[in-house]
């Protein structure tokens, strides 16, 4: 039976003296493991509320507000770069500031949560017993990503995309979720999510498209360093894909999973968010990860 969340499930982190991040932990007396989320793009950590409830009952179960999102921290660019680089170091600190066992820790990141992730695991392999991946762009390969993503990338078109998606954001919250999927495919999102999206947009003085924008700039060349180093990647993973991912193609998936010998799951009718398409899987997922 899921839990109901208390009033002490989400707080703040100070990481450093430039990054607090909000955060939720649901905790259990006796937990079988630790599991920490780390969304994506236009996300919060409200987007695991109801896949952290479900798994709290045999868990203890961690998420966050990446930097630029929802009420965490938004340093200028001068302080943070909001590079993959620095999103990895981030998650470092959490995981030593929470105290984290990493021993009995299971990650599971998605889109720009990734790539940071697996940053952090080719420096430290033991950061956990099993990290869990999908729908994110590990390598530099514009041909299997949407062409608006790759605008985001330094050029000429960066800034005019960052305007874009800045202008658009109502659209962006309603419609990022299911686009290019067939109609018996749509999901609706709970509003307290969309709600907790809107608000934290423009918390602080960068919103979070600038935040986006800022890691994709850097983006070549943390890709570009994590693949000159996937033979140092020893920490366990797993690749989750959902098959109708519009925005980064399976390939980029498949090609992940070949290189690092990993299992790969293409996941059949799902699009880029399988965690809000189909949680029931992203449960099972973390499950089968501490047998």
């Amino acid at each position: 039976m899921s839990q109901q969340m208390n009033d002490n499930a989400i707080g703040f982190m100070k990481i450093d003296q430039d990054i607090t991040l909000r955060r939720m932990v649901l905790r259990n007396p006796k937990p079988k493991g630790t599991v920490l989320f780390l969304h994506g793009f236009p996300e919060t950590l409200y987007t695991w509320k109801d896949i952290s409830l479900a798994l709290a009952d045999d868990y203890e179960v961690h998420a966050f507000d990446w930097p630029g999102y929802g009420l965490s921290s938004r340093p200028t660019v001068d302080r943070f770069s909001y590079a993959p680089k620095d999103y990895a170091h981030v998650l470092n600190q959490y995981i030593a500031k929470a105290g984290i066992d990493t021993s009995k820790l299971t990650i599971y990141a998605t889109d720009i949560g990734a790539l940071p992730a697996l940053l952090l695991a080719v420096e430290k392999p033991d950061i956990a017993r099993t990290i869990i991946v999908g729908d994110f762009a590990p390598f530099d390969r514009p041909q299997h990503m949407y062409e608006s993503l790759q605008n985001l990338k330094a050029g000429p078109a960066m800034d005019q995309v960052r305007a874009t998606l800045n202008r658009n954001r109502d659209e962006i919250l309603a419609n990022t979720f299911t686009r290019g999927l067939p109609a018996e495919s749509l999901f609706e999102v709970s509003r307290e999510f969309k709600d907790d999206m809107a608000r934290g947009w423009s918390h602080g003085a960068m919103t979070t498209a600038d935040a986006f924008s800022h890691y994709y700039s850097r983006f070549t060349r943390d890709q570009d360093h994590f693949e000159s180093q996937l033979s140092r990647l020893k920490t366990p993973v797993k690749v989750i894909w959902g098959e109708e991912d519009l925005y980064i193609k399976k390939e980029m998936g498949a090609e992940l999973a070949e290189r690092v010998q990993a299992e790969f799951a293409l996941l059949s009718g799902i699009g880029h968010f399988p965690h809000l398409q189909d949680p029931k899987r992203t449960i099972d997922e973390v499950r089968a990860s501490f047998r």
